[in-house]
């Protein structure tokens, strides 16, 4: 069952960073854990990217992280293919540079640049020193989850 068209048109749009990710996959309990479910719950759309897809999948690779947590080719093959059928993925147009101290960032506010996402979910402290971004909130985990 799906929320009327302008319900659905009021829900939060938010793009997690790798780490909010990586986080909510190998630990199943906590804050990124929570946001994760939050949004299997539908409790605000997802928004990534091809390029935040691709950082995922390379960071849960690691070996120091799949030997630590036991995480599968098939964990991996699940959170990707669930993102990428059950989130709004954009297609990448957006450019954004130098805003962040840390190029590697962009990615994140390119994204959320180009879904008017709401706001940017991060611990990172290059973003989160950014506070805000073209009218988005760049926001920790627990100020996220109080949200929504």
């Amino acid at each position: 069952m799906h929320a009327p068209e302008e319900e659905v048109s009021r829900l939060l749009r938010a793009v997690l960073d790798t780490n909010v990710y990586v986080s909510g996959t190998i630990l199943l309990r906590g804050t990124p854990f929570e946001i994760l479910e939050a949004w299997r719950r539908q409790a605000y759309v997802l928004v990534t990217s091809e390029a935040i897809i691709a950082e995922i999948e390379r960071v849960l690779c690691y070996p120091r992280i799949r030997d630590r947590y036991a995480v599968t080719e098939q964990d991996i093959e699940r959170l990707v293919g669930s993102l990428r059928a059950d989130a709004l993925v954009v297609s990448g147009l957006y450019e954004v540079s130098g805003v962040s101290s840390d190029p590697d960032d962009d990615k994140f506010l390119a994204c959320a640049l180009e879904a008017q996402a709401d706001c940017i979910v991060t611990g990172d402290p290059d973003l989160l020193a950014l506070g805000r971004y073209q009218g988005i909130d760049i926001l920790k985990p627990h100020e996220f989850l109080e949200r929504v």
